[in-house]
C-alpha cells in the first residue's frame, strides 16, 4: 500500500518546488529515530522555519505548506507520518487539520515511539531576565511533557527588543543550566532575574510571535514551536 502511494506524483500548487519537498521527505527519514518528542518538534519547527523564511508572502507560505502535506502523504514512510503528526500539533494553525487527516490516512505506516506525546506539554514557571536598558526583555517560559516529570522539561526563551519585536527565539533543553547561569550573572550584578506573570507573558509573546513582519533570520527555526508553546500560556 505504501509503495502505491509513493509511486504517485501528486498535483502541487507550486510544482517548481517539487524537488524542495522531495528533500524534506528524504530528510524526514531520520525523524522516527530521534530520542523523544521535543527533539522531533524542534526538528519539524526548523523545517517550517525554512519554509516561512523563504516564502515571499503569506499566500506563498500556505501554498508551500499544503504542497508539503500532500507530498508527505504520498510518500507514506514512517518519517512522513511522523512529520505529519508533528505538523498537526505544532504547525501553522491553517494546516493542522489537513496534516492530521493526511497522517490518519497512513494508519498502516509504523508510528514513531513518541508520536502520542507530541505537543502534550504543560506550562510552568515564567521568568523575566533583564540584562540592560538596551538589551530588551528576555522571557523564559518553562514547560514539561505530561507524565514525564523533569525528564521532559524545556523552556521557550524569547528576547524582545524595543516595541516587543522578537530579536531571539530559542528552545532550551537544559533549563537548570540556563537558570543557573542567569542567577550567577545576577549575583555578579550583570542582570536582573525575577518571576513574571504568565498571563502577561502569554499576551506579549502571542502578539510578538504572531507578527507578519519579517524577523531576524535566526528566529525562524524555533518560531513554529514557540508559537505553539506561547498559545498554551494563560492570558488569551
Amino acid at each position: 500500500m505504501s509503495a502505491t502511494r509513493s509511486s504517485a506524483s501528486p498535483e502541487l500548487m507550486l510544482p517548481g518546488l517539487r524537488e524542495v519537498y522531495a528533500a524534506y521527505v528524504r530528510e524526514a527519514g531520520a525523524l522516527p529515530s530521534l530520542p523523544g518528542p521535543l527533539q522531533a518538534e524542534v526538528w519539524v519547527s526548523a523545517q517550517l522555519g525554512g519554509l516561512e523564511a523563504a516564502a515571499p508572502h503569506a499566500q506563498g507560505r500556505r501554498a508551500a505548506l499544503g504542497d508539503l502535506i500532500t507530498c508527505l502523504r504520498a510518500a507514506a514512510t514512517p518519517g512522513a507520518r511522523a512529520f505529519l503528526r508533528a505538523l498537526a500539533v505544532i504547525g501553522p494553525v491553517e494546516g493542522r487539520k489537513a496534516a492530521g487527516r493526511a497522517a490518519g490516512e497512513l494508519g498502516d505506516v509504523p508510528a514513531a515511539p513518541w508520536e502520542g506525546s507530541l505537543g502534550r506539554v504543560v506550562p510552568g514557571q515564567v521568568w523575566l531576565i533583564q540584562e540592560g536598558p538596551l538589551d530588551g526583555d528576555r522571557l523564559v517560559c518553562e514547560f514539561r511533557y505530561e507524565e514525564a516529570g523533569t525528564r521532559g522539561m524545556h523552556a521557550l526563551a524569547v528576547r524582545l527588543s524595543h516595541g516587543d519585536v522578537p530579536s531571539e527565539v530559542v528552545i532550551v533543553g537544559d533549563v537548570p543550566a540556563l537558570m543557573g547561569a542567569a542567577r550567577q550573572a545576577m549575583q555578579a550584578e550583570l542582570c536582573v532575574v525575577q518571576p513574571y506573570d504568565p498571563a502577561a507573558v502569554g499576551r506579549r509573546l502571542r502578539a510578538a510571535l504572531g507578527t507578519a513582519e519579517p524577523l531576524p533570520e535566526g528566529c525562524y527555526p524555533a518560531l513554529a514551536l514557540a508559537r505553539h508553546r506561547a498559545a498554551l500560556l494563560p492570558g488569551g
